[in-house]
């Protein structure tokens, strides 16, 4: 039986007109973000399906796709952002910055990640551009998964540790600890707070790396799963006030890997536990990008990635897949794609009306929000942009 990707793109050849028949990709422009949202594949089958595919000049450059190679596979490239923003969809990798406002409008289907939990000033752009937002974070299917979060999380989740062994060198500010140790000398110890495709993805290089890894999450289901899976190689913990402020004192690196799906991540290490953590100790922040899950980080970027407070190393960078975009970049458009492909079929009300999925994904629709989660992490409330 065809999966549903499958199905997607063998429908592609028999769809009616699209609702959408232009799609821009524009260069991104977060600080160090080198990820594009499309790849020449995603562009030969828009093309199959009647879509019109404009890219940015250089917009693959730093995911080493080149403009012949988008030109190969069908699409035009355009000389400006304004070009590629012009067109009825656009695809980006990364909320849009304040200097990209410009281009949002009431005719516009943006398809992105938003993360309008932690951007309030993006949420507002959007709304007062009247502009229709599918977040990637918030496409949920009806088992509870997060299809366009997933596979950056486990990018995240993989670099994660190596961020961290990094700063533990001396010379990076950190405490002069090897991971894995050496025979006589014990290895670092790692705690990850949250067991889900972060979390998980970080025990899992952690322990390839030979560290004492600890993984915390209210989740018990969660937790056994991750147990039989590493057969006691990576001890997990029931996640409590207590077990976090015994865990994480004691750490070498703590990995903040905690989850709310599209609205705020809670703060679970306040700042009295960071100050109460190892000198020099290192801290990565996955969750920053939804505002953090330490009391103490603040979003950084690729080009100053690390700050100290309280005598701790803090790494919070937003984008941290942006540091592999090649490997980000596919892994990424993999996952997008049949989504993107749907909005552009159907447009994206109608596409939400087909899927839950990406009704899920609809954040703002004629200057409402319409993710209850969202809304309530914003203050605000949410409409039914689907109700008739």
């Amino acid at each position: 039986m065809l999966g549903r990707q499958a199905l997607i793109m063998t429908s592609m050849t028999n769809a009616a007109a699209p609702a959408i028949s232009t799609v821009g990709v524009p260069k991104e422009v977060k600080t160090a973000e080198h990820r594009v949202a499309m790849t020449p594949d995603g562009v030969r089958e828009f093309a199959r399906g009647g879509v019109s595919v404009f890219v940015e000049d250089g917009a693959g450059v730093g995911a080493s796709i080149t403009n012949e190679d988008y030109v190969a596979a069908g699409a035009t490239i355009v000389p400006t952002a304004a070009d590629a923003w012009s067109q009825e969809m656009v695809v980006k990798v990364k909320e849009p910055k304040a200097e990209e406002f410009q281009f949002l409008r009431p005719d516009l289907t943006l398809f992105t990640y938003l993360h309008l939990a932690a951007y309030p000033a993006v949420a507002e752009a959007l709304l007062a551009a009247k502009t229709t937002s599918v977040a990637y974070e918030t496409v949920q299917t009806p088992d509870g998964q997060l299809p366009l979060l997933a596979p950056m999380s486990e990018v995240a989740g993989r670099l994660a540790p190596q961020m961290g062994a990094h700063f533990l060198e001396r010379h990076k500010g950190g405490r002069g600890v090897l991971m894995g140790g050496v025979p006589g000398v014990s290895p670092a110890k790692v705690v990850v707070l949250g067991a889900g495709n972060v979390g998980w993805s970080s025990a899992v290089i952690a322990a390839g790396m030979e560290a004492e890894v600890t993984v915390l999450d209210k989740n018990l289901e969660r937790l056994r799963y991750v147990d039989q899976i590493h057969k006691g190689r990576i001890s997990t913990l029931a996640s409590n006030q207590g077990s976090i402020e015994r865990t994480v004192m004691a750490a070498d690196l703590v990995i903040g890997a905690v989850l709310v799906a599209g609205g705020r991540a809670p703060v679970v290490v306040s700042e009295d536990l960071v100050a109460q953590m190892k000198p020099r100790a290192v801290i990565v922040d996955v969750a920053v990008d939804q505002g953090g899950c330490i009391a103490t980080t603040h979003e950084t970027t690729h080009d100053e990635p690390v700050y100290e407070q309280h005598g701790v190393i803090h790494y919070a960078v937003g984008n941290m897949p942006g540091a592999v975009p090649h490997t980000s970049t596919y892994a990424l458009t993999n996952a997008t794609l049949p989504y993107q492909f749907d909005v552009a079929m159907h447009g994206a009300l109608g596409a939400a009306r087909r899927s839950s999925s990406i009704a899920h994904g609809l954040n703002t629709v004629n200057g409402s929000h319409t993710n209850t989660i969202v809304a309530e992490s914003l203050g605000a409330i949410a409409v039914d942009a689907l109700a008739d």
